[in-house]
C-alpha cells in the first residue's frame, strides 16, 4: 500500500433517518474528492445492510476503496475493497481467512498494547483513537490524545489512521503527530462535498 488518503470518512448508518440521505452523501462525499470510505451500521439486519452496502458500491463504482465495518461476509457479498474490525469483533486471523489476501483489513486500537498486537497481525492499516473526546460511541474508550497518536506512530510502519472526535479544526495537528490518515464521522455529515474539500485543502 503506498500512499494511504489522508481522509477516511465513515457513514454510520444509524445517523441517517432514511437510507437515501446516506446515499446522497456518499455521493456529495465522492464529490468532494473522497476516495476512502467506510461503511458502518451496528443495528440494521444483515439483509438491510447488505442492500445498502450494495446501493453504495452502484452509486459510487470504483472510484472510492468501501470498507465494510465488522462484516466479513458481507464486505465480500457487496464487492467492498476492505473490511474494518474492532476489538470485540472477528479477529484478523479469523478476518483475513473470510476476505483473503486482496482485500484491506483495518484493525482498531485504543491502547499502546492493543496497537502493538494488531501490528503483529496481516492487518494492512492501524486505527487508533479516540484521539479527541467524542459523542460517536455510547461508551467511548479513554481519549489518548495527540501524545497516544505519537506514541503509536512510533510502534507501527503501518499506515495509521487516527480516529474519535477529529474535525477540519484539529485535523491537521493529527497529521503533523504522526497519523497518515483522520476518519471522521460527524463533521462530514453536514454539507458534505464543502467538507470533504475542505478537509483536504486543509490536509493537503
Amino acid at each position: 500500500m503506498n500512499s494511504f488518503p489522508q481522509l477516511y470518512a465513515i457513514l454510520d448508518a444509524s445517523l441517517f433517518p432514511q437510507a437515501e440521505l446516506m446515499f446522497d452523501t456518499a455521493e456529495h462525499l465522492l464529490a468532494g474528492g473522497i476516495t476512502l470510505l467506510q461503511y458502518r451500521n451496528k443495528s440494521g439486519n444483515a439483509a438491510e445492510m447488505l442492500e445498502q452496502a450494495k446501493e453504495l458500491k452502484r452509486r459510487l463504482g470504483n472510484s472510492v476503496k468501501l470498507v465494510m465495518n465488522d462484516r466479513a461476509d458481507l464486505a465480500l457479498a457487496a464487492g467492498f475493497d476492505g473490511l474494518h474490525v474492532g476489538q470485540e469483533d472477528l479477529s484478523p486471523a479469523g478476518s483475513r481467512k473470510v476476505i483473503g489476501e486482496c482485500l484491506w483489513l483495518g484493525i482498531s486500537t485504543h491502547n499502546m498494547a492493543q496497537l502493538r498486537e494488531a501490528d503483529l497481525t496481516s492487518a494492512d492499516y492501524i486505527a487508533i483513537g479516540p484521539v479527541f473526546p467524542t459523542s460517536g460511541k455510547a461508551n467511548p474508550d479513554p481519549v489518548v490524545g495527540l501524545q497516544g497518536v505519537r506514541e503509536a506512530r512510533a510502534l507501527t510502519r503501518k499506515p495509521l489512521v487516527a480516529i474519535g472526535g477529529i474535525n477540519r479544526a484539529n485535523c491537521r495537528s493529527v497529521i503533523k503527530a504522526g497519523a497518515d490518515s483522520v476518519a471522521v464521522i460527524s463533521d462530514v455529515m453536514r454539507e458534505p462535498q464543502k467538507s470533504a474539500e475542505d478537509f483536504l485543502r486543509i490536509l493537503g
